[in-house]
């Protein structure tokens, strides 16, 4: 089986690098707009037509939240256009597109876990392009929309090297304290994508996070804790840390659709987060 992975230099992407030296019996294809530039359609069209791959893993996206504000053409290109290019792909070329997509589609004004048939509601420009992405992305019903959130990894910039860093550079940091969600490292969620191509799931909007909920403050407090960095973490709420986008206040997923079909639960947060910081540790 061929597997094209596209913007394979993010976490998501170093994380499937190391999956597929695993696991051989697939054939991984690694671009980055470098090689391919998915905003392009007649290049996609050109790219695929040569490779015939049996599914492509998009890992593009334009991340900067805040930035997104100001910059709404590009980011709405990058998170939906190339997306829809993708997908309109997916169907003249029969393969599948697996396309990552994440929790802020969602207002956060719920009091439990949204599920997959949830009504999406996204404020602010960069929640509003992935919306339109996702909805690019099932006009072929055989391809596949994951939802993660809070995610980490050893590789590329995040919030748990962000707080490790910051940690070791003062005494003290202000973490929010009113923003609920599940934090996911990008090894688990590779490896659920994986896990989703063997047992061939329908195509559809999934939600794949690790185990558990926290808030931003409790995620900052246990980063601190596990690296062992002698730093205090004080509370705050959004309010008192003002940024330009606005973020859910709750947005944990419902992950029943996925571990009913695989057949397992993800691993807690806490456990998978320790695994980075060791490998973190490594790097240091």
């Amino acid at each position: 089986m061929k597997m094209l992975v596209t913007g394979s230099n993010g976490q998501l992407g170093s994380e499937l690098r190391l999956i597929a030296e695993k696991n051989p019996a697939y054939e991984f294809i690694f671009t980055d707009y470098q090689e391919l530039d998915i905003t392009k359609a007649d290049e996609v069209d050109s790219f695929i037509k040569e490779l015939k791959p049996d599914y492509v893993i998009n890992c593009a996206a334009y991340t900067a939240v805040d930035k997104a504000e100001q910059e709404q053409e590009t980011a709405i290109k990058l998170n939906a256009g190339a997306v829809e290019i993708l997908a309109k792909a997916s169907i003249s070329n029969a393969f599948r597109l697996i396309h990552i997509s994440t929790d802020y589609v969602f207002d956060g004004k719920n009091h439990k876990p949204y599920t997959t048939e949830d009504q999406v509601n996204p404020t602010g420009v960069y929640a509003k392009s992935k919306a339109l992405g996702e909805r690019a992305a099932v006009i072929n019903p055989a391809n596949i929309v994951i939802r993660t959130s809070w995610l980490y990894s050893a590789y590329g910039h995040n919030f748990v090297k962000t707080i490790r860093k910051a940690g070791k550079e003062r005494g003290m940091l202000k973490v929010v304290a009113d923003q609920i969600g599940s934090p996911t490292w990008a090894a688990d969620l590779a490896t659920a994508i994986l896990k989703m191509i063997e047992f061939d799931v329908p195509g559809g909007i999934y939600h794949f996070t690790n185990e558990g909920v926290c808030s931003w403050y409790d995620f900052a407090n246990a980063i601190v804790e596990l690296s062992e960095i002698q730093c205090k973490v004080n509370p705050t709420d959004t309010a008192g840390y003002p940024l330009p986008a606005p973020r859910p206040f709750y947005s944990v997923l419902d992950k029943s659709k996925y571990t009913t079909i695989v057949g397992e639960h993800p691993p807690y947060w806490r456990e998978s987060l320790k695994k980075c910081i060791a490998l973190l540790n490594e790097q240091s």
